[in-house]
């Protein structure tokens, strides 16, 4: 096997194609070239494909991961899930885990935080920040301490009826739609009773629990 062509990717920086004899094109960084000394005319043997090809997986699942990393907040464990639905290799994406734990680019316990922060300037209440946890995959050991960031509810169920009741009395129906969504963002029943009286005296009534 030949390599016969090595060239830069426009719009790419650091990053080139290479083309080889058997029609195949593989897209690499800079830097696996250089670990390799790849250069045009190179001859590989099987063993030099091969090393070429688990050099060419890692970088690709680890460029990944940096991409993943740098648009949300994600653990370890939903980070190597998502690099090996994307097509790599299982143990390239745990290669990648543990490259970024190792630069202090990835910690649960620091994603957790973020998490919560990001739920509570949205405005959700408890229960919905531990589904947001759960479904980040993010090991129950630290919810406890992400959680405790949680501030009082009451602000934050205020908010919500002032936008979207603008001082109305809401009747039956609008009520039990607010009370719905709120339920939705995650605050406790007795959070929105409270928050109700806060906003009108005339809703000051008996309120049963929703079902």
């Amino acid at each position: 096997m030949t390599i016969e062509k090595i060239e830069p990717l426009p719009m790419q920086e650091h990053v080139f194609r290479l083309r080889l004899s058997d029609g195949s094109v593989m897209k690499t960084q800079d830097y696996v070239i250089a670990d390799l000394g790849l250069f045009p005319g190179m001859e590989l043997d099987e063993e030099g494909l091969e090393k070429l090809k688990d050099a060419v997986g890692r970088a690709s699942a680890k460029a990944r991961a940096v991409r993943i990393v740098s648009a949300s907040g994600v653990s370890k464990d939903e980070l190597a899930r998502r690099l090996t639905r994307k097509g790599e290799k299982p143990e390239d994406a745990r290669a990648a885990v543990e490259w970024l734990s190792e630069l202090e680019l990835l910690d649960d316990a620091e994603t957790a935080g973020q998490l919560v922060r990001s739920a509570v300037q949205k405005g959700y209440g408890k229960a919905r920040i531990k589904q947001i946890l759960y479904q980040k995959r993010i090991p129950e050991e630290y919810w406890e301490d992400a959680l405790a960031q949680v501030p009082d509810m009451d602000g934050a169920v205020d908010k919500f009826l002032a936008q979207r009741l603008k001082g109305r009395d809401p009747d039956e129906k609008e009520l039990k739609r607010t009370i719905d969504a709120l339920l939705r963002r995650g605050h406790s029943w007795q959070d929105i009773r409270a928050g109700l009286r806060r906003y009108s005296a005339s809703l000051d009534v008996d309120l049963e629990e929703p079902l």
